[in-house]
């Protein structure tokens, strides 16, 4: 996501500085694009204090994104999700910063319930993974009401695109596991489904945010509204594939995942003008299509 948002801000003119701590990341990803790149953990103040001098907004997109791994180990989710967008928001408070925008999730978050979800459905996480961007949505807000500081949350959709190779998504999983030969391995009977919106429409939401006059505080649902099953993914993946008939394995369900969710972007519409504009099926061909171009030929 970070290496499309900046070619897109970048692009748009603005001046750009990218702090990471390549977790997930690569320079690579970045090479040619006019951007400062600072290497360095959201935990770090001292880091944060250099990164975000000078600044007039930041958009925080580092986490620990994996909900499996949350409830493996749920002190590192908490640390780098919490602490560390506690820590975001507080440098960007020392700093004056007027804006922040900060990557929340929807499903995670609000937990099993009967979708579409937004913006006034009651959260109730089960995992640490939706606790964990509650509470940084909280001290957002907190932040805004105290402080003065233009924070604004996006509760994204299930991201997929380009630039994903190291991601842990299902269809970074699925593209995976096509290319080696593998079964594509499904948890539950195929029936949990998610929203799963292109990186680009993400992308331009943030824009939106950074760029749109909204009050400090702001909570908006990003998303296709299109609810997928994971069956549907496997089938959408292998047809972008050109390998209709590559085998899937079902295992047993795996705890803390939601079992359905999509979101409804009305307030997103309202409030920032967004809506998506690449369909499903469009989008996984075209994420198909890079990695088949820049990963599976290495």
């Amino acid at each position: 996501m970070g290496a499309t948002l900046v070619r897109r801000l970048a692009g748009s003119g603005h001046t750009v500085r990218v702090l990471d701590n390549y977790s997930t990341g690569d320079r690579a990803h970045l090479a040619g694009v006019q951007a400062e790149l600072a290497e360095g953990d959201i935990r770090d103040s001292d880091a944060l204090d250099a990164a975000l001098a000078g600044m007039d907004a930041v958009v925080h997109l580092a986490a620990a994104g994996s909900v499996v791994m949350s409830v493996e180990d749920p002190v590192t989710n908490f640390d780098v999700n919490v602490v560390g967008t506690f820590r975001v928001l507080d440098a960007a408070r020392r700093a004056g910063v007027e804006r922040t925008v900060q990557a929340s999730t929807g499903g995670a978050l609000i937990g099993d319930a009967t979708p579409p979800v937004d913006e006034h459905s009651l959260p109730k996480p089960i995992s640490p993974y939706g606790a964990s961007k509650l509470a940084g949505e909280g001290y957002a807000y907190a932040f805004a009401k105290a402080y003065g500081l233009r924070t604004v949350a996006l509760r994204f959709a299930n991201v997929y695109g380009p630039w994903s190779a190291r991601k842990k998504g299902a269809m970074t999983t699925f593209f995976k596991a096509i290319h080696a030969g593998e079964p594509l391995v499904i948890y539950g009977d195929g029936s949990a489904s998610r929203d799963y919106t292109h990186v680009d429409d993400i992308s331009r939401a943030l824009q939106l945010a950074l760029e749109t006059d909204v009050p400090g505080g702001t909570v908006l649902h990003i998303a296709s509204g299109v609810e997928t099953t994971v069956q549907e993914l496997a089938d959408l993946s292998r047809a972008a594939a050109g390998v209709p008939d590559h085998p899937v394995e079902f295992r047993p369900r795996r705890r803390g995942e939601v079992d359905r969710n999509f979101a409804s972007y009305d307030l997103a519409e309202k409030v920032l003008g967004y809506r998506p504009t690449i369909s499903r099926e469009d989008g996984i061909r075209r994420t198909w299509d890079w990695f088949a171009e820049h990963v599976f030929t290495r």
